[in-house]
């Protein structure tokens, strides 16, 4: 936390706009790519092992390798926010051989980071919006609020008691956290720690009252009763948790903001290259023994095409800015 001071252009473009307010079958096409794929593909995840990115990437890349015919390679490359391993993809060859799956890190890190090398927006080509997964508000088992209308009372009973725990800086999560701060009118500080893992614990243990959390990382406390959940963050009602009610149902109208992942290319790939992969990619989402696993994860495939990245990466750009710019969010 700090003072927001929009220190490199990146930042004061994404910014300034925000303020003020872009499948084929491999046969039997002359525009597909020639001879694509002849070898493995890489396939980028900016963040550690273990996390919801990468757990989508292992659960992806079997079948996306079976769509290309050739081996598909995970490689985790952590650190900064996603944007170590963003910016390698960003300076990749755009042949088609190196791809990134990130989160909605790709465009919220540059508007926090004093140090982001790349511009998010133009510097990547939009492959496929996968999905989402709806983020969780829960606070430890034994706390006295039931509903989060019940919790949104109670904080503002007590202003500045009550605190937020984040699994880092820049989340989606820490930003569902600024915005129901934002639209509830709360003064809940927001804890950073370095990762989910020991956040919800904290949250468990009751050193801080509440987070905001994507689903698989935090279903299971809630299956093993030590936290319980007050809302969902999507639009609807997640599928897996039908009882549960969204953010927007109690009491903050309009509210949306869930986790969600798409997959980017370097800069300048073709067009036909581009919608060959998408093709791929697409039908890996669609593949049947994906659908379980998504269930389980409550994640909600979307398989939009390399238009609707663009135009969700536009559009999620500006909701993100006043988010920053309003809760004065500075990158480690």
């Amino acid at each position: 936390m700090g003072k927001y001071v929009p220190t490199n252009p990146i930042r004061r473009r994404l910014l300034s706009s925000a303020v003020c307010a872009g499948g084929l079958t491999l046969t039997g096409s002359r525009a597909l790519a020639a001879g694509y794929p002849e070898g493995p593909v890489k396939l980028v995840v900016p963040f550690p092992p273990g996390g919801t990115v990468d757990t989508l990437g292992r659960l992806l890349v079997q079948p996306f390798a079976v769509q290309l015919g050739q081996q598909v390679i995970i490689e985790n490359k952590g650190g900064a926010g996603g944007a170590i391993g963003a910016n390698q993809v960003a300076q990749a060859d755009p042949n088609g051989y190196t791809l990134l799956l990130n989160a909605a890190n790709q465009i919220i890190t540059p508007l926090i980071s004093k140090s982001v090398p790349y511009d998010p927006l133009k510097d990547f080509t939009p492959i496929c919006y996968l999905g989402y997964v709806p983020q969780l508000v829960v606070v430890r088992a034994e706390f006295p609020a039931s509903t989060f209308e019940e919790f949104i009372r109670m904080v503002k009973e007590k202003p500045g008691e009550y605190t937020w725990a984040t699994s880092s800086i820049g989340t989606t999560g820490h930003l569902a956290e600024e915005m129901i701060n934002q639209q509830a009118g709360l003064k809940m500080l927001v804890v950073a720690y370095r990762g989910g893992g020991p956040a919800l614990t904290d949250t468990i243990a009751g050193h801080t009252t509440a987070m905001v959390e994507p689903v698989p990382s935090a279903i299971q406390h809630v299956k093993s009763g030590r936290l319980k959940i007050l809302a969902v963050t999507s639009a609807q009602r997640a599928a897996s948790l039908p009882n549960v009610p969204t953010v927007a149902e109690s009491g903050l109208p309009g509210f949306v903001l869930p986790s969600w992942y798409g997959v980017w290319g370097p800069p300048n790939m073709s067009a036909a290259l581009t919608q060959q992969l998408y093709g791929y990619v697409k039908r890996t989402l669609a593949s049947p023994e994906l659908k379980e696993k998504f269930d389980n994860l409550s994640f909600v495939a979307v398989a939009g095409s390399p238009a609707d990245l663009g135009k969700l990466m536009d559009t999620e750009v500006i909701k993100y800015a006043d988010i920053v710019k309003k809760a004065k969010i500075v990158g480690e």
